[in-house]
């Protein structure tokens, strides 16, 4: 019983990285303004541009994200 304790203990777990939608949304954001302003050719306009929008974006990937992680698990019992 002990082995199959210890073997338990040292497999490693796989954990899921969780990427931070601000920080994708803030990526594609600054890709989009970037691109917008080398086509323009006023990259000092598009790409704080583009940032906000990013921001804003990857703001509600976040709050997406945790709105359908404080789901209710199932339970239907009413609460007190």
């Amino acid at each position: 019983m002990m082995e199959e304790e210890k073997k338990d203990l040292q497999k490693p777990e796989k954990e899921e990285k969780e990427s931070s939608g601000l920080a994708v949304g803030l990526a594609i954001g600054l890709g989009l303004g970037t691109a917008i302003g080398a086509a323009t050719k006023n990259l000092g306009l598009w790409m704080p541009i583009g940032m906000c929008l990013g921001l804003c974006l990857g703001m509600s990937f976040d709050s997406r994200k945790r709105k359908n992680d404080s789901k209710d698990d199932g339970d239907d019992q009413p609460q007190a």
